[in-house]
């Protein structure tokens, strides 16, 4: 394939715009088109439910890259433009407006969309969801008239998105409750003593939190949420709902072109489909392992690291993803920083002080260190990444002593 063909990039997020820098910097000469559905230039999402939020900045201050930054690059970029379908026999995508585009060779970054509360009541006016730019200016607006009014945000989901949301609403004055369905936050991805240490955090804040609840319907008023109601009986007065219950992949446009799907558009670790010169990245791909697993990361870090291996598979390289996953949560004062992959630990130890907080909790499997979650700890943080992408280990007794400096295991790889 010349490296004058013609490349699209449909989704102009963080993973789309890593995909087009890296093939102007792996080499790739012909056009290159980098297509968003929203009409702001491409932008970063983790603010939107952090400082942002509460801050209510311009769309400028999150910029990605600007339309002249990316002009400079020589990429083409189709803004408030909807992929209806590929066609994969002409080569061609179809757009909304009608119009068709050509391709030689593809890339798919079409992200994940928010999970949807299906109860009923869940299309009254005021209930919210987090994932775009216009959301969180949704959300944001919200929220003041909520602290002006004396209402209370109810927060769907004890999640990172939900927690941080219900964050903001504190700063920003607002009466909050979290519902979660689960015994703790955030309990699918931190040990117990993680969960509990921000549960005290949220509570110090003013943050009512209801465990083990479902929510089984949202009641209104003329069209608009005024309580929602758990399967306890409860009944719990909202301003407004945010609902923060996860994410899907957003895999239909790859799955009727006929690219293998499940749990996303399924990717090995060069970020290559089923599907020859098409390739995907970010939120909206599960990578295949080696065992056969499929893995969902969905973070900045990902997709950062898929979109290079992106790439690098479209111009004939390999360049597999093999570094270490990491992860990041502002709430309050407090910042959680997660390295590695906790799931399926038998071991978890702490060094740090429990009480500012300020710790962090090294998980173990079989012996061996999977992950390290930080808490206002960034140089453990930085430690646990490096530890980890050495496939570096320290024992569980050198973590449980204090005076072990773990930094000295690092001499191996010098």
């Amino acid at each position: 394939m010349s490296a004058a063909s013609v490349i699209a990039v449909v989704g102009a997020g963080q993973a789309g715009v890593q995909i087009a820098d890296s093939l102007r910097q792996e080499g790739h000469e012909g056009a290159l088109v980098l297509i968003g559905e929203e009409p702001h230039a491409p932008y970063q999402r983790p603010p939107l439910s952090k400082k942002w939020l509460i801050e209510a900045g311009t769309p400028g201050s999150l910029a990605l890259r600007g339309p002249e930054a990316l002009a400079r690059r020589q990429i083409e970029l189709k803004l408030d433009t909807r992929v209806v379908a590929i066609d994969r026999a002409a080569g061609e995508l179809r757009l909304a407006d009608g119009a068709r585009l050509r391709y030689d060779r593809l890339a798919l970054s079409t992200g994940s969309r928010p999970r949807r509360l299906s109860v009923p009541g869940a299309s009254l006016e005021g209930v919210l969801y987090l994932r775009a730019l216009s959301d969180s200016s949704a959300i944001a607006a919200a929220l003041r008239r909520c602290a002006a009014e004396g209402k209370a945000l109810i927060v769907i989901g004890g999640g990172f998105i939900g927690l941080e949301v219900a964050a903001g609403a504190r700063k920003l004055g607002a009466a909050v409750t979290v519902i979660e369905a689960l015994p703790r936050l955030m309990s699918r991805v931190t040990a117990p003593i993680v969960s509990e240490t921000f549960e005290q955090l949220h509570r110090r804040h003013g943050v009512d939190i209801v465990f083990d609840a479902a929510v089984v319907e949202l009641r209104g008023t003329a069209g608009h949420v005024t309580s929602v109601c758990t399967d306890d009986g409860r009944e719990f007065p909202a301003g407004c709902v945010v609902v923060g219950i996860g994410v899907v992949p957003d895999d239909e446009l790859a799955l009727a072109a006929g690219v293998a799907c499940e749990r996303g558009i399924i990717v090995d670790a060069c970020s290559r489909t089923s599907v020859t010169n098409v390739v995907a990245a970010g939120d909206c791909t599960a990578r295949r392992l080696p065992d056969g697993r499929l893995l969902r990361l969905e973070s900045v870090h990902n997709a950062v690291e898929q979109g290079k291996s992106a790439a690098a598979a479209l111009m004939g390289r390999e360049r597999p993803f093999c570094v270490t996953p990491w992860f990041w949560s502002d709430q309050y004062d407090v910042k959680l920083q997660m390295a590695g992959l906790s799931q399926g630990y038998d071991q978890v130890l702490v060094r740090g002080d429990l009480h500012k907080p300020a710790f962090s909790a090294f998980y173990f499997r079989a012996g061996r260190l999977i992950a390290v979650d930080s808490l206002s700890r960034i140089p453990d943080h930085m430690l646990a990444k490096r530890l980890l992408d050495h496939d570096l280990s320290p024992t569980p007794e050198q973590v449980a002593d204090p005076s072990f400096e773990l930094q000295s295991l690092l001499k191996q790889t010098a």
